[in-house]
């Protein structure tokens, strides 16, 4: 059995963080665990087409969850920092790079890298 190529390994890898995080806060059920994977299976081709950005793929990956889930179910992953207001998600950054964390934007606090929500 040959080992995953950089482009498959950056898609595993990415998928791990992602069902890590939705693990953590209780939302990893059937119906989801398949947006992220129609997630991963969309950001195959961006990847396949550039190569470089396998380092970006995690964070794009997080987005294009945060994103299905908005549409169908609502605000995810719920910002833990902000007592006061509306409840509202925490946001991917960078948008597009490396590393990519759990942010709160009202706030200004990085919550969690992805992968690493509690």
């Amino acid at each position: 059995m040959t080992e995953p190529g950089p482009l498959e390994q950056a898609l595993h890898a990415a998928r791990a963080l992602v069902l890590a995080d939705l693990t953590a806060r209780d939302v990893a059920e059937a119906e989801i665990v398949s947006l992220v994977e129609d997630a991963v299976a969309g950001r195959r081709w961006w990847v396949e087409q550039w190569p470089e950005g396998a380092g970006y793929v995690a964070g794009l990956v997080a987005q294009d969850v945060q994103d299905a889930l908005l549409e169908r179910y609502g605000r995810w992953p719920l910002c833990p920092v902000c007592d006061a207001g509306d409840p509202h998600a925490l946001d991917v950054e960078p948008e597009l790079g490396p590393d990519p964390h759990w942010v709160c934007g009202r706030a200004g606090v990085v919550v969690a890298p992805v992968g690493g929500l509690a």
